[in-house]
C-alpha cells in the first residue's frame, strides 16, 4: 500500500556529509519465512522457538513475513522509501544445510533474485553473512564455543563471495557477536538457550576469530570496490553517580559490554581490564597466539548498532555475581531505565547515540562509521483508514537522526543511516509482539502498508539529497 506524502513543516532538513547513504535493515530469520523450504536446514532459531517458554505466545519464524515469496513487493516498498541501500543477511542454512559439506543452488538462487531484484530497483544490497541463524547442525557439534566453527564460518564466507560478489560490494561479516554469544550461551533468552558463562566468552571468542577469517577470506576473493565490515552493537553506559565505586561499575559494565568487541576488532588485543575482571570465570586459554592479529585484520568501515543506553551503580558486595547475560561481571547493579520508553522497555536516548559515535569516533579515528540499527518498538495498529500513525516512532527516528547530525557537526566521519527495520518481524523472544518497522505487516493476511514514520523518513531522504545537490 502507498503511503500519503509528507509535507511536514517540522521535519528537519539534516546537514550531514555529501554521499551520505540512507538505508532500511532486515535479517533472514526474522522475515524470510520458507524454514524448511527448497533444502534449507535447519537453524538454532528453528529448534529454539519449537521449545516451550522461549518466545512470547510460542512464536516462531516459520512463516514471518514471508518475503522468500514476497521480496519483489517488499523491495518496491524500499524503493519508494527512496533508500540507497538494503542491508539484509543470509541464511547460512539456507546456502549449506549443515553448514558444511553440500551447497544448496536453490538458496544460493534465492539470494541471486535478491540481490538482483535490488539492483534493478537501484538500491544497493548490504549483505550481512550472519545474523544468528546457525546451522543447528553446528551447534550440535558445540556450536560457537568451539574453535573450529570460526574456520567453517570463513569458508561459509568464501561461498558466498565466490557467488554474489559480482554484483554485491557491502559485505558484514557478523551482526551483534555480543547477542550471539552473550544472550545466547550466557543468559539464555537466545537461540541456542545455553546459560554457560565460560562457554559465553569462548564464543564471543571464536565468533570475532570467524570474523577475522572471513574478512581474509572475502578480501582475497574480491574486487578493489568492495567493503568489508563487521556490525557491532553498543549501548552507552550511564553510571548513577560521579563516585569511584559507581564509575568502577559502569568501567566494568562498559568493558564486557561495548570494549571487548571494540578493541579487539579496531585495536588488536582484548581489554587488559576485562580479561582481569572475568579471569573467575575463564582463563582465557581460547585465545591462541595470533589470533588477535586475525581479529583486527583491517575493514573498511564499522557498522554501529544502537538503541538505547544502559544506567548502573556499584552493588552492595564487590564480588557479587551480577545474574543474567554479561559473563563474569560481579559487583555491578543494572539500573532501571528513565522514561519515556518504548514499547519494548527501552529508554529513549538520543544523546547517547552522538556520544557514542564521537567517543568511537575520537578513539578509532582513522575507521569510518555507519549507523547499521536504529529503531524503536511501539506496538502498532492500523486506523479506521488502514493508516498507521506512529508518531512515538517518528519522534524517535528525528531525534537519533539529529544526534547523529551532531555527532557529525562534531568531527565523527559517519558514511550512513539504516533504519531499522524495513518491516514489521518475528522479534525473536518478543515473537510478533513487539514492532519495529517503518511499514507495517499483518501477519495473518501478509498485507503490507507504509506507516507514517516510513512516507516521514522518505520526505527526510528527499530533503538531504536536496540540500546536498
Amino acid at each position: 500500500m502507498n503511503a500519503q506524502p509528507v509535507e511536514d513543516a517540522t521535519l528537519p532538513t539534516l546537514v550531514l556529509p555529501r554521499g551520505f547513504t540512507w538505508g532500511a535493515g532486515t535479517s533472514s530469520y526474522q522475515i524470510e519465512g520458507a524454514v524448511d523450504v527448497d533444502g534449507k536446514g535447519p537453524s538454532i532459531w528453528d529448534t529454539f522457538c519449537k521449545q516451550p517458554g522461549h518466545v512470547v505466545a510460542g512464536d516462531t519464524g516459520d512463516h514471518a513475513c514471508d518475503h522468500y515469496h514476497r521480496y519483489a513487493e517488499d523491495f518496491d516498498l524500499a524503493r519508494q522509501l527512496g533508500i540507497d541501500t538494503y542491508r539484509f543477511s543470509l541464511a547460512w542454512p539456507r546456502i549449506m544445510p549443515t553448514g558444511t559439506g553440500s551447497i544448496e543452488p536453490r538458496g544460493l538462487a534465492f539470494y541471486d533474485r535478491l540481490v538482483d531484484g535490488l539492483l534493478e530497483r537501484g538500491i544497493r544490497p548490504m549483505v550481512t553473512l550472519y545474523h544468528w541463524d546457525l546451522p543447528q547442525a553446528l551447534e550440535d557439534g558445540g556450536g560457537w564455543p568451539e574453535r573450529d566453527l570460526a574456520y567453517r564460518f570463513a569458508d561459509y564466507a568464501a561461498i558466498a563471495v565466490e557467488h554474489l560478489g559480482d554484483r554485491v560490494d557491502a559485505w558484514s561479516t557478523l551482526n551483534e557477536p555480543f547477542c550471539s554469544a552473550f544472550l545466547g550461551y550466557c543468559g539464555g533468552i537466545h537461540a541456542p538457550g545455553r546459560k554457560e558463562p565460560a562457554a559465553a566468552l569462548a564464543a564471543m571468542h571464536h565468533l570475532l576469530l570467524g570474523h577475522g577469517l572471513a574478512v581474509q577470506a572475502l578480501r582475497a576473493a574480491s574486487q578493489p570496490t568492495h567493503e568489508l565490515s563487521i556490525v557491532l552493537n553498543f549501548s552507552q553506559i550511564l553510571p548513577a553517580t560521579q563516585s569511584p565505586a559507581d564509575l568502577d561499575a559502569a568501567r566494568r559494565l562498559d568493558g564486557i559490554h561495548n570494549r571487548v568487541y571494540l578493541d579487539a576488532v579496531l585495536g588488536g588485543a582484548y581489554p587488559d581490564d576485562v580479561r582481569a575482571d572475568t579471569a573467575h570465570v575463564s582463563d582465557w586459554s581460547f585465545v591462541h597466539e595470533g589470533d588477535e592479529q586475525i581479529i583486527s585484520t583491517p575493514i573498511d568501515w564499522l557498522g554501529i548498532n544502537y538503541y538505547t543506553a544502559t544506567r548502573v551503580k556499584a552493588g552492595a558486595d564487590p564480588l557479587a555475581p551480577v545474574p543474567g547475560i554479561f559473563p563474569g561481571l560481579r559487583g555491578a547493579e543494572i539500573l532501571d531505565p528513565q522514561g519515556p520508553l518504548t514499547s519494548i522497555g527501552w529508554e529513549q536516548n538520543p544523546d547517547g547515540l552522538r556520544d557514542l559515535l564521537l567517543r568511537i569516533a575520537r578513539a578509532y579515528p582513522s575507521t569510518p562509521l555507519v549507523v547499521t540499527e536504529n529503531g524503536s518498538a511501539w506496538h502498532d495498529l492500523p486506523e479506521a483508514d488502514g493508516s498507521v500513525n506512529d508518531t512515538e516512532r517518528l519522534a524517535y527516528l528525528v531525534a537519533h537522526l539529529r544526534a547523529v547530525e551532531e555527532a557529525v557537526a562534531g568531527g565523527a566521519d559517519i558514511r550512513g543511516y539504516t533504519a531499522w527495520s524495513l518491516l514489521d518481524n518475528f522479534e525473536w523472544a518478543a515473537g510478533y509482539a513487539e514492532r519495529f518497522g517503518l511499514v507495517y505487516v499483518d501477519f495473518a493476511t501478509q498485507e503490507r502498508r507504509i506507516k507514517a514514520s516510513g512516507a516521514a523518513y522518505a520526505e527526510l531522504i528527499r530533503r538531504q539529497r536536496d540540500a546536498a545537490s
